[in-house]
């Protein structure tokens, strides 16, 4: 009887033996009939099938960034292009392979807070990923911040740095948060160092330094409970004057991205000999602060809670109690917001950098992704559907890459200061629009890849739901879409209206190089009738400026993003993509504050139509 069953199992395992060999081997047969046949089970025996889709592969980002390139060669010099072109091609190949892995490792190993120990003592232990810090060794490396204040390259060393971060961002790990802080610090020091020399000795050195072991970031504490944005009266923390010419902080920072930097600059009151404080900007001085002490102890900070955000979860990002932090005032007495203001212009270039950036990623993923994906018998490539929404996309990153180049430019001039006056008034006009409109493309194609990939999209484990979700802070992130486009309408005001015409000038003399392009002749009329509308509403409508803020921004970045892509569309090294592109882009409405306005979008009526609409059937809650 044991014989028998011994046998039995034998033959049977035979026939498994035999089914899986079959199985291991098989293909879907067709009959003459036109009928399928399977030669084996594909499911059977804990066998998953056969077929698995393949994942999007990346390429070298730089060589296969045409827009990239050309700008470049354009307006670099041959000799210097000629240096820098094959770092940005080696880093371009980096950026998809070992530093793309440690983006994903970043993304799974998210920061953690260890506030006490196993005994009850307070360590306040902030436990980053491996990854992560590797991010901070390439980083300096690589050169990504030292790279602009070496100055090699005079005025383009700031667009050498840029176009090497822009390859970077989409595989940072959000290692970009701390690297655009640490270039705004960078800029301070440069703007206020000589009143404060030792600043330079010990910090700039370091923030600007390319030996891992040096290196330092720099966060940027200036929110706090109240409000974000509106510092002069959400900011709380007091300073202390002491006997050694030291202050001592007292107050409760809301946000502190990248808490794990080793300095940082944030604003405070400082009390008067009375212990008075001044309300509002003017009672606001910059203070400079390092985050740990010799002994490496936390310098009297507390981090309460690691913020759980929607997206960025890479970048430590905490509330952080100031309980006798020692710092340095280094602004002079109500100085500390106009003292900042050269960072805010270095973090809204990152912010547009990093918009831009994360659409070229997700578009060239999205590409490849359509040449292996199949459905319905074909490739997705081959739907003409599809590809329309992948061009649409592209477009739209087009766009922006050249509005951020532009302003790369700008700022590379003003940071050797050859910058000429209407070029500066270009740019401080510019630089809000290109923040807050790049921020919302990126979020629009961003939702738009993930579309791509079907299911696959929403999936975490593949990396891209995190396009995505990062995405959502640039809107945020440096001032909201109405907080920038309020500041847009300062920048007019302060120039006595003359930066608006500067920058009407400078679409005129950008629409000349395409007078004798045939093609691009319609295109050209309709941007420059867009912006006759521009200087003709901000001329008749001065009262509803503020109502129309918002479209009004929009009209201007539409508008000098059409001029941009018609100047590259007819330079040297335009192609015919260049053109369609052009083209198309400059289709949409280029105006949608004439057009509004032409509805009565702004009168006072609709004003108040809007307040009952939004407020229909809302009674304020009581109970808390």
């Amino acid at each position: 009887m044991l014989k028998l069953r011994h046998q039995g199992v034998l033959s049977m395992r035979n026939i498994v033996r035999k089914s899986t060999s079959v199985i291991a081997h098989s293909d879907l047969q067709e009959l003459e009939d036109g009928r399928i046949v399977h030669s084996g089970m594909p499911f059977a025996h804990a066998k998953i099938g056969q077929f698995f889709q393949d994942k999007p592969l990346l390429g070298n980002q730089f060589s296969e960034d045409t827009v990239l390139q050309s700008y470049l060669q354009r307006y670099v010099p041959k000799e210097i292009y000629g240096e820098i072109s094959p770092d940005l091609k080696r880093f371009g190949e980096r950026v998809a392979t070992d530093i793309y892995d440690l983006h994903l490792q970043c993304d799974k190993e998210i920061p953690q807070l260890e506030q006490y120990d196993a005994w009850g003592k307070r360590v306040d232990n902030l436990i980053t990923s491996p990854a992560w810090k590797r991010m901070h060794d390439i980083s300096a490396e690589e050169g990504l911040i030292a790279i602009a204040y070496e100055k090699k390259y005079g005025e383009w060393s700031r667009l050498y740095q840029m176009a090497k971060l822009y390859l970077y961002s989409p595989s940072a790990g959000l290692y970009s948060c701390p690297l655009a802080m640490t270039d705004g610090a960078s800029s301070i020091i440069e703007t206020i160092g000589d009143e404060n020399p030792w600043m330079k000795e010990r910090a700039y050195i370091r923030l600007t330094s390319r030996d891992p072991k040096k290196f330092w970031t720099s966060g940027q504490w200036m929110t706090e409970r109240r409000g974000g944005s509106d510092v002069a009266k959400g900011t709380e923390t007091l300073a202390q004057l002491q006997p050694d010419g030291s202050y001592t902080l007292h107050g409760y920072k809301w946000f502190s991205s990248a808490t794990d930097s080793d300095m940082t600059f944030t604003l405070a009151r400082p009390l008067d000999k009375n212990g008075m404080v001044v309300d509002g900007t003017k009672g606001l001085s910059l203070f400079y602060l390092e985050i740990r002490n010799e002994d490496d102890q936390l310098n009297n900070i507390q981090i309460q809670k690691l913020k759980n955000k929607l997206g960025t979860k890479q970048v430590p990002t905490a509330e952080l109690l100031l309980d006798g932090t020692r710092a340095f005032k280094v602004s002079d007495d109500g100085r500390g917001v106009a003292s900042i203001s050269s960072m805010l212009t270095i973090t809204r270039m990152h912010n547009a950098l990093s918009s831009a950036s994360s659409m070229r990623r997700i578009v060239n993923m999205a590409r490849d992704y359509s040449t292996r994906r199949q459905a319905f018998g074909n490739v997705l490539k081959d739907y003409p559907l599809h590809i329309q929404t992948l061009a649409r996309m592209e477009i739209e990153t087009r766009g922006a890459t050249l509005f951020f180049l532009e302003m790369t430019r700008l700022l590379g001039k003003e940071d050797v200061k050859i910058i000429s006056d209407e070029e500066k008034e270009l740019f401080r006009l510019m630089t809000p629009v290109l923040k807050l409109y790049t921020a919302k493309q990126a979020v629009s194609v961003a939702s738009e890849g993930l579309e791509c990939f079907g299911g696959q999209g929403y999936i975490e484990d593949t990396g891209i739901p995190g396009i995505l979700r990062d995405a959502q802070v640039l809107t945020i992130w440096e001032g909201t879409t109405n907080i920038l486009s309020l500041d847009v309408l300062r920048a007019i005001s302060k120039s006595n209206g003359h930066a608006l015409k500067t920058y009407y000038k400078e679409i005129q003399n950008k629409l000349n190089m395409i007078k004798d392009n045939k093609s691009l002749e319609e295109s050209g009329i309709k941007v420059s009738n867009a912006a006759d509308n521009i200087i003709d509403f901000a001329t008749k409508n001065t009262s509803s400026l503020q109502f129309a803020a918002r479209d009004f921004a929009y009209s201007l970045a539409r508008t000098y993003m059409s001029a941009l892509m018609l100047e590259q569309a007819t330079s040297s090294n335009g192609t015919d993509q260049d053109i369609y592109a052009a083209i198309r882009w400059c289709q949409q409405d280029l105006c949608p504050v004439t057009t509004n306005h032409k509805t009565e979008s702004y009168s006072s009526q609709t004003e108040d139509a809007n307040f009952n609409l939004v407020f229909d059937g809302y009674s304020r809650p009581s109970r808390l």
